[in-house]
């Protein structure tokens, strides 16, 4: 079996390690938190003390990271370079073409195959090998890769050339955080105006309006729960990525600035903590009530 580095071993590349370990691959694996290396070993992982050292002989390199800075801060750190020949690096890190395209040329150069697959989905969907990837860069190499990926993900897309694939999952969770905050506007409007909470969420997601947000992740707001999977100072930094690329090649995002400027402010309300709801959070707070499921109602017994 090929040698693996796995680079990130937090709340998505722990799982990704253990699906390898079990399929057999021998895992060498490399977080800056001490803790992160234990748990990856207990897992059965090697943790050598350094990424050069996890990576040194490595088939495949793939980085599991917080986002563009972190991926930037490993590759220059000479990775690439320690690699077995004909090696591959996969990075799994929601990142952007434009940061990821100094170090994607310095791995071509090098001689090293590059794919991007940035993953859709929670820890849990990653506990489950139901992660989403969003696959940049070349049909064959990912034909070759697809064995390993598939331990991971049940629905691997090639959208397209180097690039393509950090750019659509930037798309992806623009157009969810637009829908939430959207959902959530006129959750909080249709509550103050005196319609049934239940009656309306039910409304919305039997009729036209309804969205993968409200099918799936409107029944843990309505709980209390504002998803604390990621931090909200990475989701700006996603939005903003996406604002400016669109500035940059001039096509309209009024409504992509709208709602970077809610998670601003949200940001600047809570800080950089972990929830992917929080810009609902704000709304509610500005609204002066809160989204939540209404009590169950009492069965008719028929009496008087």
């Amino acid at each position: 079996m090929s040698t693996i580095c796995l680079i990130g071993a937090g709340r998505m590349g722990e799982p990704i390690g253990a699906h390898l370990i079990r399929a057999g691959y021998r895992v060498r694996a490399h977080d800056a938190r001490p803790e992160r290396r234990e748990a990856m070993r207990a897992c059965g992982a090697e943790c050598p003390d350094s990424a050069v050292a996890a990576a040194a002989g490595a088939d495949v390199l793939l980085t599991v990271l917080p986002g563009p800075a972190e991926v930037c801060a490993v590759i220059d750190d000479g990775v690439l370079e320690v690699l077995a020949d004909g090696a591959s690096w996969i990075d799994m890190t929601s990142n952007t073409a434009t940061a990821a395209a100094p170090c994607r040329e310095r791995a071509i150069a090098l001689g090293r195959g590059v794919l991007e697959a940035p993953m859709g989905g929670s820890p849990a969907d990653a506990a489950a090998a139901r992660l989403r990837l969003f696959v940049g860069g070349d049909a064959d190499l990912l034909a070759h890769r697809r064995p390993l990926l598939s331990l991971l993900s049940d629905r691997i897309t090639h959208i397209g050339g180097h690039g393509a694939g950090y750019t659509a999952k930037l798309l992806v969770n623009l157009l969810w955080f637009n829908q939430a905050t959207a959902t959530a506007e006129a959750l909080l409007l249709g509550q103050r105006v005196g319609i049934d909470l239940g009656v309306l969420t039910e409304t919305l997601a039997a009729g036209p309006a309804s969205s993968s947000f409200i099918q799936n992740d409107l029944p843990s707001l309505l709980d209390g729960d504002y998803l604390a999977s990621y931090g909200l100072d990475r989701i700006l930094d996603q939005l903003t990525a996406v604002t400016t690329l669109a500035a940059d090649v001039g096509t309209p995002h009024a409504l992509a600035d709208t709602v970077r400027g809610i998670h601003q402010a949200a940001l600047e309300r809570y800080g950089a903590v972990d929830g992917e709801l929080l810009a609902v959070a704000l709304l509610e707070e500005k609204a002066g009530a809160l989204l939540r499921r209404p009590p169950a109602r009492a069965a008719d017994t028929g009496t008087s």
